[in-house]
């Protein structure tokens, strides 16, 4: 058996499953689970890992810890003024 994706727009799809209906016993139509919680998981999935080789290349720099908490509370500090 092959694995493909298929996109369906959001008004076709009770019409695509009464299509493959008639095929039932040659093909198996399965929900991405991660789909079902997150619709955009993968565009997620993709930036997180192009974040994560930015950072392991030292295209974008990190903070550290004590630095963002001392940027956060001068910020804060600016807001009361």
């Amino acid at each position: 058996m092959q694995t493909l994706i298929v996109n369906i727009q959001d008004g076709f799809i009770q019409d695509f499953l009464s299509i493959v209906e008639h095929y039932k016993d040659k093909i198996q139509i399965q929900k991405d689970k991660n789909l079902e919680y997150d619709s955009y998981f993968y565009e997620r999935k993709k930036q997180l890992q192009q974040d994560i080789d930015d950072i392991d290349s030292g295209k974008i720099k990190m903070i550290n810890n004590e630095d963002f908490w001392d940027d956060i509370d001068n910020f804060t500090q600016s807001l009361q003024k």
